[in-house]
């Protein structure tokens, strides 16, 4: 898809300057000769920078000559009935899976099990051990195994190629992947490469009866949910949010298939490197992995405030979370960050203290099975999700359950 601009047309009037939402399109000083009637020449001409180009077109239409032309590709999707099973990527970090990857498989056995095909997961690493039967004991009724020394840390290039061989061959109907770093760009790139479409930060996944993905995500800042499907091309791919679905009961005696498959050599080959592996030291329990969260907002007040609610957390097992207003502030780093554009959580408690309760952070905690909010607004919005509301000064409240821990600690 592309837009261009007929030069032998352009009377340089400036109507698409004016118009340009995105300031994408200039004047410049030049004779040319015209091609449309009552005017031989013209001395103005427009050009449409296309890196500052959204390709919205609103510039087309008023174009009195029809100087401006925007040319859409054409792709048809063949043999669609031919894509039948179902394909989970099996995320792993340094060797170890990640639970995402137990979450997608309980989805997608659900979603299998309505459209009567086979579950896959795509387990790509160094050392397989004994990952395949931990997948399969979750839900897979197959995992494909690729496995190359190079692959122990994802890379874009080896893993998005991997991905391409896989669904070649096998033709999954649907891909799911979780909504990581590593999910989003391995899926994106993939998508883009066989274009087909892809949706982002699903919250729900259902199938209809014609076999169409019905992929649910939050839009316009979480206010509604939209609905999307893919009912033209395939594999209809979809990123998760983590934590969204709770896995399967682990069952050692289920029976599955694993599959090593063999990649040319030439896929495995990387522009880019893995350097190090960064740990954040800020928290010795991640907010993903953690069965108790403590939140804060911006009633906090500063940064060095933050300090209370670590020392709350270090007495609970607990891990540090916050909104985006305070990550945004730079309080905090951004592996702190619960909401729609940070993590998703879902743990057994969420404090959340001084914080409002905007739907975007709402969205990212909603699931906890048991919520308490601290706030001195009685009108905050968190109250009206908070299992326990307590209007008061969270700096009354915090040290007044820090003592209440210690008694308990020292008996």
């Amino acid at each position: 898809m592309g837009i261009f601009l007929i030069k032998e047309k352009c009377i340089g009037c400036g109507i698409c300057v004016d118009i340009c939402p995105c300031g994408a399109i200039s004047m410049i000083d030049e004779l040319h000769k015209l091609t449309i009637e009552k005017k031989d020449k013209a001395d103005k001409l427009a050009v449409i920078e296309e890196v500052e180009c959204t390709l919205c077109g609103e510039c087309v239409e008023p174009c009195p000559t029809d100087a401006i032309l925007i040319e859409e590709e054409s792709f048809e999707f063949k043999r669609k009935e031919i894509y039948k099973d179902i394909m989970v990527f099996a995320e792993q970090r340094r060797g170890e899976l990640e639970e995402a990857a137990f979450e997608l498989l309980a989805k997608g056995r659900e979603l299998a099990n309505s459209l009567s095909v086979e579950l896959y997961a795509l387990l790509i690493c160094k050392n397989i051990e004994n990952k395949p039967e931990e997948l399969i004991a979750g839900g897979a009724d197959k995992v494909i195994v690729v496995r190359d020394n190079s692959l122990h840390h994802f890379l874009p290039e080896p893993y998005t190629n991997i991905l391409l061989y896989i669904i070649n061959k096998y033709k999954p109907t649907i891909f799911l992947a979780p909504s990581t770093t590593q999910g989003r760009a391995l899926l994106s790139r993939t998508a883009a490469s066989i274009y087909t479409g892809l949706t982002a930060d699903c919250t729900g996944l259902s199938v209809d009866e014609e076999g169409n993905l019905i992929q649910t995500r939050p839009a316009f800042g979480g206010s509604v949910k939209a609905k999307i499907i893919t009912p033209n091309t395939r594999p209809q791919m979809a990123t998760v949010r983590p934590k969204v679905f709770s896995p399967l009961p682990k069952n050692p005696e289920k029976a599955g298939e694993i599959i090593e498959e063999t990649i040319p050599s030439e896929k495995l080959k990387s522009v880019s490197k893995f350097e190090s592996w960064i740990s954040d030291e800020t928290s010795l329990i991640s907010i993903e992995d953690a069965d108790i969260i403590v939140a804060g907002g911006r009633g906090l007040g500063k940064e060095e405030n933050f300090k209370f609610l670590f020392e709350l957390a270090e007495l609970m097992g607990a891990a540090v979370g916050a909104s985006r207003t305070v990550i945004d502030e730079g309080w905090i780093p951004y592996s702190h960050q619960v909401g729609q554009t940070g993590k998703t959580v879902a743990p057994s408690i969420y404090m959340a203290f001084g914080i409002s309760g905007a739907i975007q952070h709402l969205e990212g905690m909603r699931s906890s099975d048991f919520i308490v909010a601290v706030n001195k607004d009685p009108e905050a919005p968190i109250f009206k999700v908070a299992d326990i509301g307590i209007v008061a000064d969270l700096f009354d409240v915090i040290p007044a359950l820090k003592e209440a821990f210690i008694k308990k600690k020292n008996g």
